[in-house]
Order: structure tokens, then sequence, then C-alpha cells
């Protein structure tokens, strides 16, 4: 089976969650697929303000999440209008040059959420993850303002909205028998292990079957 984490690099819910992304590939390495997209935050969307930003962060991770510190909200910057664009087109960029792991996305993240930088700017987007995953800034920038990349993040953007969601995270749960199951907005894992180990167990079902009796009568 698969699981597709659907994400915002400066999403406080997707940085509060990578914790049960990161456990839930552990535990099911080698059993499931794991795979990320970016899907785009509408710009309305954004916070107009730092002030606007914190009242945010005090609600999801004072109240909610309960979190030991509180996310900067230095990166927010108003000339941008809600054009964040920049560090998801970094890490998606980054596929490119062999990084399909985390590490580049997360650096992105808490340089903006732990350290309030800029990253809404392309070259402080470039500098931190040419930092993070040593890759030539200028080719990474060039791959990351590419046509191509801009049409990945609008068609994952586009599959994310397809599901009739718009929350994020989001997590897109399928399998070899034809079953889906979606969470979106969810940040406890939970759910998401009950729904797993359904799934493969459910898969796992069919195959005995198939391995006793084969394919179905055809009349």
């Amino acid at each position: 089976m698969k699981v597709t984490y659907y994400l915002e690099i400066l999403s406080s819910w997707c940085f509060y969650t990578e914790p049960v992304w990161a456990e839930l590939k552990n535990r099911y390495a080698g059993r499931v697929e794991f795979d990320w997209k970016i899907a785009l935050v509408n710009p309305g969307d954004f916070p107009v303000s730092r002030a606007q930003c914190d009242w945010f962060y005090r609600r999801s991770g004072g109240t909610v999440m309960h979190a030991p510190c509180m996310l900067n909200s230095g990166w927010v910057d108003p000339k941008l209008q809600g054009h964040y664009e920049a560090p998801d087109l970094v890490a998606e960029a980054g596929k490119d040059f062999g990084v399909w792991d985390d590490r580049l996305r997360l650096a992105l993240a808490h340089a903006a959420l732990r350290e309030g930088r800029r990253v809404g700017a392309m070259a402080e987007a470039v500098a931190i993850g040419t930092t993070a995953v040593k890759l030539d800034a200028r080719k990474l920038r060039a791959r990351a303002e590419s046509a191509a990349v801009k049409a990945r993040l609008a068609a994952s953007t586009a599959e994310f909205f397809a599901h009739q969601i718009n929350q994020r995270p989001a997590f897109v749960l399928t399998d070899g028998i034809g079953d889906k199951a979606v969470f979106s907005g969810l940040v406890r894992i939970e759910p998401l292990v009950t729904t797993i180990e359904a799934m493969l167990a459910d898969t796992t079902a069919y195959a005995a079957h198939a391995a006793h009796h084969g394919k179905p009568p055809s009349v």
C-alpha cells in the first residue's frame, strides 16, 4: 500500500505533524510506500502580518498541540502579498537532484518556522537548501524557477484539491485492492495507524485467498 502526504512548507500544522510522518515511515518501512507532495496554499490564506500569524501560532502550538516553544513569525513578509512559493519550489526542485527524502524541505521549514528566516525570497530559500543538501546554488535556483517544476507543483496542488479537501497536512492511503482513505487536517498518529493496519490486513487476506483459490470464475 501507499501513503501520500500533502504538505505546504510554511504550514505550522505540517511542521507539528513531521514526527508523525517520521514514525509512520519507521514503523512501516518495507511494508508501505511513502511519498510527499506539495499542496500550495492560496496566497489569500496566508497571514497578512506577524501579529496575525502569532495569533494562529498561539492557537495551534499553544492551545492545541501544547508545543514547548512558539513558532517564529519572522518569515512573514507583507510585501510578498501571500506569494510564498519559493521554499516549495526549492523543495520540489531538489527531487531533480536526487533529494527525494525529507531533508531539504525540513531544513526550509525549520529555517522559516523556528528561525524566522524569510524563505519567501528565492535567494534565501536557495541558500538554505544548498546548505542543507550540498547542491550547487545556481543549478538549484534555475531548476526551482523552471517551468517544469512550477508545473509539477500546480499538478500536485490540483491533485490535492481533487480529493475534495482543503486542510494540510493531508494523508491519502491507497492499497492494491482499490481501497482509499483520506485524512485532511488531522495531526495525530492513532487514526493513521489504525487505518494502515486495517488496509494491510485486508490486502494480506486478499492475497491469501488468491493463493488458495486463484482468479474468480469468468462466468
